[in-house]
């Protein structure tokens, strides 16, 4: 299965997250997302301004394990697994200071807060969704009391790593771990206090008041250990304590984040192929060489003059022929490719490739899904919509992806950010002036923002199954407005 959000991520990116989720049905599983993007004339995007070296340097890829999924009352249970496992790391770095005991100690802290991160964000998530004063009410309280016991026992387990014979570093782990789990849920409770503010009933009074007593108890609680708490007339010390949050956040995910080490694809056989076409180059030169000689001897005017042009011809076919199969090379092969790995432990393989192509090209189904106006058709007689194809391929091994885990993985997630600065240098002014008459008949001029439009259409396949989703990216030449799915 394939998920997909989409989402601004600032004025010039968008994010989109992948999620590719395997099942226990079969022990491989291949993944293609196909994305087609449609760029109006206007910019000045195809293949002799724009790249493939460009679209790259455009998007930035990063490749995480999914968070093991629970939730916020299983978490809650003191002998949850992730508490049993986190304890165990304790005791065990405590009891043998070794480099895999203090391996497993650290990467059992940052997965506990990762796994509190996303419980405590679908739990909120949850209620966001919720539209009834009573579902708000109970959900609410059990947010602020399974946050609440979460947290004090995970600061009651400090106590076994806080003795004089473990290194301090050491001991710090622990207390950023602790840190990022009161900011947490100081994110998460503001969501929460949000949409009860927005619905506005008297009878969330008192559990309202309870989630502030609990972001009350948590910045107490950062001051007596130094953590530091967001103050409205402090703006270096916030400023300090954002960059500060923003660490925090990489080292808790560092552990489920995954390097790739992209290589380009198709090397080997790109090799192959200009080699056959030299070879034909050459045996097209050497032919006519010889025909030459039986015809006009040895030495001959005529002779050089062939020989010469047939070597002139001979570097033509050569390029040509290396044209050819470059086309043919980039509708078959990939970009670049790259394994996936776990702490060096191959679990799948990614690859990638992006080629301009044309309407004929595009497959019907991508053109119905993109699906443009008559005045959009119109425009595209004279001036055509260019389509970059992005295209993506992912094969997990579930086996792999499970061996040496003491969580059950389903799947990793991409985070893809596709950054449109380059897409902006060739569109007019953010706001034009616009003529028109007020009430009294008077000449007046109205500012007018200019919006273009960046359609995306995405083919998700997996086995038999496709699917597809439209994005449409709504920009100015000061950034994007907004993210629609269509």
């Amino acid at each position: 299965m394939i998920t997909i959000q989409a989402k601004k991520h600032d004025n010039f990116s968008v994010e989109f997250k992948f999620g590719f989720v395997g099942g226990d049905d079969a022990p491989r599983h291949e993944f293609v997302v196909n994305s087609w993007i449609f760029v109006p004339n206007s910019l000045d995007i195809n293949p002799q301004t724009y790249g493939k070296k460009q679209f790259y340097r455009d998007i930035k890829s990063n490749v995480r394990i999914i968070t093991p999924v629970y939730l916020l009352r299983e978490l809650a249970d003191t002998e949850s697994l992730p508490f049993r496992t986190l304890r165990g790391a304790c005791r065990e770095v405590v009891a043998n200071t070794t480099a895999a005991t203090m391996d497993n100690y650290e990467s059992q802290i940052k997965m506990f807060a990762a796994i509190f991160k996303s419980a405590l964000r679908n739990h909120s998530i949850h209620i966001d969704n919720m539209s009834t004063v009573s579902e708000i009410a109970y959900l609410s309280e059990d947010f602020a009391t399974g946050a609440r016991r979460i947290v004090q026992e995970y600061r009651n387990i400090y106590q076994i790593v806080n003795v004089p014979t473990l290194e301090a570093k050491l001991r710090g782990y622990y207390l950023f771990g602790d840190e990022i789990l009161s900011h947490i849920i100081d994110v998460q409770t503001l969501r929460i206090l949000k949409k009860i503010d927005r619905m506005e009933a008297p009878q969330l009074a008192d559990v309202r008041a309870q989630l502030v007593e609990l972001m009350r108890e948590e910045k107490e609680y950062k001051l007596s250990m130094g953590y530091g708490a967001v103050s409205e007339d402090d703006a270096e010390g916030n400023r300090q304590l954002v960059f500060r949050y923003g660490m925090l956040k990489k080292f808790v995910e560092s552990d489920l984040y995954i390097r790739l080490n992209k290589k380009r694809d198709g090397f080997a056989v790109e090799q192959v192929y200009y080699s056959i076409a030299a070879g034909l180059a050459m045996i097209f030169a050497t032919a006519v060489a010889w025909f030459a000689q039986l015809k006009y001897g040895n030495i001959t005017g005529p002779l050089f003059v062939v020989l010469v042009v047939s070597y002139m011809l001979k570097d033509r076919i050569k390029d040509l022929m290396r044209y050819y199969f470059a086309h043919k090379l980039g509708n078959k092969f990939f970009d670049n490719k790259a394994q996936i790995k776990i702490h060096d432990r191959a679990v799948g393989e990614l690859k990638e490739g992006v080629d301009f192509i044309s309407d004929p090209q595009t497959p019907k189904e991508v053109l119905d899904v993109r699906s443009r106006s008559s005045l959009v058709e119109a425009e595209n007689r004279i001036f055509e919509e260019k389509i970059l194809l992005y295209r993506k391929r992912v094969v997990l091994d579930s086996k792999s992806l499970n061996s040496d885990s003491m969580y059950y993985v389903n799947g990793i997630n991409e985070i893809l950010r596709f950054h449109t600065n380059r897409f902006t240098q060739k569109m007019d002014n953010p706001e034009v002036p616009v003529n028109t008459l007020d009430a009294e008949g008077n000449v007046q001029t109205v500012r007018v923002q200019k919006i273009y439009y960046l359609n995306l259409v995405m083919q998700l396949c997996e086995g038999k199954s496709v699917t597809y989703k439209r994005f449409r990216i709504v920009m100015t030449r000061n950034g994007i407005l907004d993210v629609e799915e269509m």
